[in-house]
């Protein structure tokens, strides 16, 4: 396994459709005050905006730990148990050097090493062309993370999404919206970093959860998705532009094929650990790499 990423969770075969995924959101699964107090978070952020004053501050979801139910079990399969966080907490554990003496802490107070670290769920597509090839971005210089590396379209589910304003509360969030933002989310990253139409694209099915090892272990929720338009179609879609344009430089295809053997290829390297982790998840889950 690449040591820059890790696999949580990996689904049954053919992947999990929304109807299948239950989220339990709680304010006991949001991250563990840091011993001896936030102080350092606050004064990490603050430093921070000195020098990048265009960052803003935003609620995430935090991923506390998920449950696969037995497959003849009635019900959804997978249980995401959530709580809520933010970027600013992200920056502030995760991305601090102390990331590493917290995991270790967390550990020894609590029997997690996540338990003081921001962790943010992500999501990430392995979207794979009418003609068979996966779509892979370069990002761009200027973005905070990963810069000039290679990445399946991906960013975040977001709780304003569904509960307007800067501090909404767990009670306002209710699981079976949450659930749906999840898929909707990563959809929606597509169509704003790949500039393609919602209609051309199939409905998600959740392959796994895979953990950033470069960041402290953050994890992110990886999807197959489907796209009725070929390679050369959704270059021309690439090219006329999209709300998120400016975070990529270029668009990749890779025929779907070469993904069983992908981790022995030059480009490989060029992956951030978030692309990695999706494509493990797509080689692993039967019925998706196909």
């Amino acid at each position: 396994m690449d040591p820059e990423v890790s696999l949580l969770l990996q689904c049954p075969p053919g992947g999990l459709p929304q109807e299948q995924v239950r989220v339990e959101l709680s304010p006991a699964y949001d991250r563990r005050p840091l011993p001896g107090g936030d102080n350092t978070i606050t004064a990490i952020w603050e430093s921070r905006l000195q020098t990048q004053p265009w960052l803003f501050n935003a609620p995430k979801f935090r991923l506390h730990s998920a449950t696969l139910a037995p497959t003849d079990s009635p019900g959804p399969q997978l249980l995401l148990r959530l709580g809520l966080t933010s970027y600013r907490d992200f920056l502030g554990t995760n991305w601090a050097s102390s990331a590493s003496w917290l995991r270790q802490q967390g550990a020894t107070d609590w029997d997690d090493k996540q338990a003081y670290l921001a962790d943010p769920l992500g999501v990430g597509a392995t979207l794979v062309t009418a003609d068979n090839f996966l779509v892979f971005l370069r990002r761009s210089w200027q973005v905070a993370e990963a810069p000039g590396l290679v990445d399946v379209p991906g960013g975040h589910p977001e709780p304003q999404a569904l509960c307007p304003g800067d501090s909404p509360q767990h009670r306002d969030l209710p699981g079976e919206l949450v659930v749906r933002e999840l898929f909707s989310s990563v959809l929606q990253e597509i169509c704003d970093e790949v500039n393609l139409p919602l209609l051309t694209l199939s409905h998600p099915l959740l392959l796994g959860i895979a953990r950033n090892e470069t960041s402290a272990g953050r994890a992110s929720a990886e999807f197959y998705v489907q796209c009725s338009l070929t390679s050369e179609a959704v270059r021309n879609y690439y090219l006329g532009g999209g709300p998120e344009a400016h975070e990529s430089t270029g668009i990749i295809f890779v025929e779907a094929q070469r993904m069983q053997r992908f981790q022995e290829t030059e480009m490989w390297a060029e992956l951030c650990p978030s692309a990695k982790g999706a494509i493990l998840l797509y080689s692993r889950v039967p019925g998706s790499a196909i």
